[in-house]
């Protein structure tokens, strides 16, 4: 295993995910006193496993056709305009 990618990965997922709408969610359910905290830990798990995937599956299809510089300027490029997609529908 390449642990240098690894915990690059690792640290890019956790950082991307604190505080994000699936956090909340999570923790909302959490909050439940009616519902299992188990049962929400492993669902949030399942989900983010399968969309995760999901990702590399897509990933790895992609960059057969496509090299990796364009699928990372692609991704830059779309990252950038949801950013300003975001902060100019707030005006």
């Amino acid at each position: 295993m390449d642990w240098q990618s690894f915990v690059t990965v690792f640290a890019t997922v956790f950082v991307a995910e604190l505080g994000d709408k699936t956090q909340l969610a999570t923790l909302l359910y959490a909050s439940d006193a009616d519902r299992s905290r188990l049962t929400v830990f492993l669902a949030a798990s399942a989900a983010l496993i399968v969309a995760s995937a999901a990702g590399v599956l897509a990933g790895g299809a992609l960059s057969r056709f496509i090299s990796p510089a364009v699928l990372q300027w692609v991704a830059g490029v779309g990252f950038i305009a949801i950013g300003v997609w975001v902060l100019l529908s707030r005006s």
